[in-house]
């Protein structure tokens, strides 16, 4: 079962010089198929609204290093691991400079970006970028809109949400097109999924937060709405985010990893152990034997 991990992006072990580098290099040779990233851009003291099951903010957002910057070091140090985001908060980016960030990763990578967009959920955070929160979903169609002539066309012109594109000469594209993967549960965010996106982004909580069949339920009616629309509903892909509580022990991480696994059959599937780790050699540690024990079945 090829198993990807995240990289250490938050916490304290996100503060270690070099670590980034040392994790991605070492984790590939030990056997992770793949390096994922989140997006935190503020942990604010008194939150408008709160980290969701949280009264405030986890104390490992305090630290959070720059989605991008974590992914071109992946990139520099790695050879095979495919390099995803779960997610970026994608509408609060300039979307010209972001395109050309994703592009310039997946060319530094050889063709192993995928990119991962939410719209995000702090109002402190669209604040402290300047962006109304309330335009996030007409914006990221917008930019969906601007990746596909951003990555398919050399002279690229577009009109969008608050900025303007003349008509210009955009010459490197990625290797091949990014797969883009979308996440969300709510009605507007799964129709984007079925109607535009390759792949959707669902989340599994270790312990279970909820029954797997609210995932293979929802995949389900995804994939029917996208055959609707006229798209090959096998061809939707799932990148799964496996998020481990404190304390859980590797054992029941590893069985319950496989039994999500093998339910839903996704394309991807990554375990962000930020919750249990202080140190990037603890998360090396802890990744090796999770290998191996999913390795064992």
């Amino acid at each position: 079962m090829p198993l990807g991990f995240s990289l250490p992006v938050f916490g304290k072990a996100a503060a270690t010089p070099g670590g980034i580098a040392h994790y991605a290099r070492e984790a590939e040779r030990a056997g992770a198929a793949g390096f994922w990233v989140g997006d935190r851009l503020l942990s604010p003291v008194a939150p408008v609204v709160p980290y969701p099951g949280y009264e405030t903010m986890p104390e490992e957002f305090h630290t959070a290093q720059d989605p991008f910057t974590a992914l071109a070091i992946a990139a520099a140090v790695t050879e095979t691991a495919v390099l995803g985001s779960s997610t970026i908060n994608a509408t609060q980016y300039q979307p010209a400079n972001l395109a050309r960030l994703l592009t310039s990763i997946d060319v530094a990578s050889n063709g192993r970006l995928i990119p991962g967009f939410g719209i995000g959920w702090s109002p402190d955070e669209y604040a402290a970028v300047g962006v109304p929160m309330g335009e996030r979903g007409k914006r990221l169609d917008d930019l969906l809109d601007l990746l596909e002539t951003w990555w398919t066309e050399d002279l690229v012109s577009h009109e969008g949400v608050g900025y303007t594109i003349p008509e210009s000469h955009v010459d490197l594209k990625p290797v091949r097109k990014p797969p883009v993967y979308l996440a969300g549960f709510g009605g507007k965010a799964l129709q984007r999924v079925a109607r535009r996106a390759d792949g959707w982004l669902p989340a599994w909580s270790i312990p279970e937060a909820f029954p797997a069949d609210v995932l293979t339920g929802t995949l389900a009616n995804l994939r029917a709405e996208a055959e609707q629309a006229g798209r090959d509903p096998q061809a939707l892909g799932v990148a799964l985010r496996v998020n481990v509580a404190p304390g859980t022990d590797l054992e029941t991480i590893a069985a319950s990893v496989t039994k999500v696994v093998e339910l839903i059959a996704p394309d991807h599937t990554f375990v962000d152990l930020s919750y249990l780790i202080g140190s990037v050699e603890e998360l090396l540690d802890l990744t090796g034997r999770l290998l191996e024990l999913t390795a064992r079945g």
